[in-house]
């Protein structure tokens, strides 16, 4: 038994450390799950360089012709990623599950064993005793007198609670063989996946991940922009700092680079908090720290290509401080936008401008006296911050919990606090809007931050002190170049 079970322990410490090198590596995994595609024209060779056919998890809801003759295919990608699919990681992963089951087993016999070796241990000198007396009335009949008689009696009572003890070992025998047989299957499954997978190292492995990934963004460029139609249950991933403040990773930066800024607070903080990965922040640890020049105010900052975007305290100003040099490159009053909780959301915290970046750009969401508390849309050249382009929503700010920018779309939440739910959508590519319900799950009854990351397809939120993710549901029409 001793060469399988080396070879159980060789198999989980190597799928462990590859099944934690992929959590790390695969950010993007969370945001592609769940979207809604449309496909037409050739773009089906994507689908068939990623999953080669509908059993590996594409599920076609329903096809049909446009006015041009196209056919039109929607599709909803698989909630699981390629690794998950993979026969042996599945069988590997039930068979951890099964190792799992049988250790705490084995922790029990441990346990249930040790307590009743101690009473048998803390019964053997009465145990003598009764062995003596018995002994002395063998060999001598006429020494049992009704005293001692009566002594013995008391010895053998006393040893009476050890006949259960005795029936529980016999039930942990038969467990343990039990077990033992289990073991015996798991090493002959493990070895015989070990021989399987005996031709890929760990590099390799790496490599075909990697690779993955690449065609994994590929897929998600070709997309292109969509309309939300769903959000995710919230995904939890720290509890830190104080019932306000900000967390991020960069919109524009290659998916290599995995670091996550954070900003406690909602005013005059300067203090930025920059991770190496997301599984350093989620441990608070590999940190290095920016001390800003200026103070913010509010929660509306946004991290867009290597630079830190956010309003200046007590003032209309945006600043754009660059991560690297850490320097100041611009700033620029944004003309009659309010300040100071003139116009802020409806959590207060001088939230009155709210930056924010997706596929197409950077935006400001805010609102002047002219436009009567109404929510105002810029699109902002990230170099000059000059404005570029302005809509009026005609929405009261007021009464809004927060809002996200979505493929040049502004998502607008009714509150902050519990039973929220995404209700207006403005269009700043018809400058039309909409009234929708599409709700969430608003799982620590106030958010002071939410903001949508067009490189990973989900939402960042700050909810009372927690750090939370969304994945959004989007409908999205794929471009060829025939379109």
């Amino acid at each position: 038994m001793s060469v399988p079970l080396l070879k159980i322990g060789a198999v989980l410490s190597t799928m462990a450390m590859v099944t934690n090198w992929m959590s790390q590596t695969l950010p993007s995994l969370v945001g592609l799950n769940g979207t809604t595609v449309s496909r037409g024209g050739t773009s089906e060779r994507i689908v068939s360089a990623l999953y080669p056919s509908p059993e590996e998890g594409w599920q076609i809801y329903s096809s049909a012709q446009d006015a041009d003759g196209k056919c039109i295919c929607t599709v909803v990608a698989p909630a699981q990623n390629m690794c998950n699919r993979d026969p042996r990681s599945r069988q590997l992963r039930q068979l951890m599950e099964k190792v799992q089951n049988i250790t705490q087993s084995m922790e029990l016999l441990d346990l249930r064993t040790n307590r009743d070796l101690q009473y048998v241990k803390n019964t053997e000198s009465l145990m003598k005793a009764v062995d003596v007396k018995l002994k002395t009335a063998s060999d001598n009949p006429r020494s049992l007198n009704p005293k001692s008689l009566q002594e013995l009696k008391d010895k053998v009572t006393q040893l009476l609670p050890l006949l259960p003890v005795l029936e529980q070992y016999k039930t942990d025998a038969r467990q343990i063989s039990r077990v033992r047989e289990e073991v015996r299957n798991l090493s002959l499954v493990l070895m015989a996946i070990q021989e399987e997978m005996g031709a890929y190292d760990y590099e390799e492995l790496r490599h075909r991940v990697l690779l993955l990934e690449t065609r994994l963004h590929s897929c998600m460029q070709k997309l292109g922009c969509g309309k939300l139609t769903g959000v995710s249950n919230p995904i939890t991933i720290r509890a830190s700092g104080s019932r306000f403040g900000s967390w991020m990773t960069d919109t524009m930066i290659p998916s290599s680079d995995n670091r996550v800024w954070s900003m406690d607070g909602y005013f005059k903080g300067r203090r930025v908090l920059e991770y190496r990965t997301l599984n350093d922040f989620m441990k608070g640890q590999n940190f290095v720290q920016h001390l800003l020049p200026h103070p913010w105010a509010g929660t509306g900052h946004v991290v867009y290509n290597g630079s830190l975007y956010y309003n200046k305290y007590q003032s209309n100003i945006i600043i754009k401080y660059h991560f690297r040099s850490r320097s100041v490159l611009v700033q620029r009053s944004l003309s009659g936008a309010g300040y100071n909780n003139t116009f802020p959301y409806s959590w207060g915290g001088s939230s009155d401008i709210d930056l924010m970046a997706d596929e197409n750009g950077l935006w400001a969401v805010y609102t002047t006296i002219p436009n009567a508390g109404n929510i105002v849309i810029s699109r902002l050249e990230p170099q000059s911050l000059e404005v570029l382009q302005t809509w009026d929503t005609g929405f009261p700010k007021r009464s809004a919990g927060e809002s996200f920018m979505i493929c040049s779309t502004l998502y607008v939440t009714n509150s902050h606090l519990a039973g929220a739910k995404i209700y207006f959508a403005y269009y700043t590519n018809s400058s039309s809007y909409e009234y929708t319900d599409i709700p969430f799950h608003n799982q620590y009854s106030h958010i002071s931050m939410m903001d949508y990351n067009p490189r990973e397809r989900v939402l960042y939120t700050w909810n009372n002190g927690h750090q939370v993710l969304y994945n959004v549901t989007l409908f999205q029409v794929v471009k060829t170049a025939g379109d």
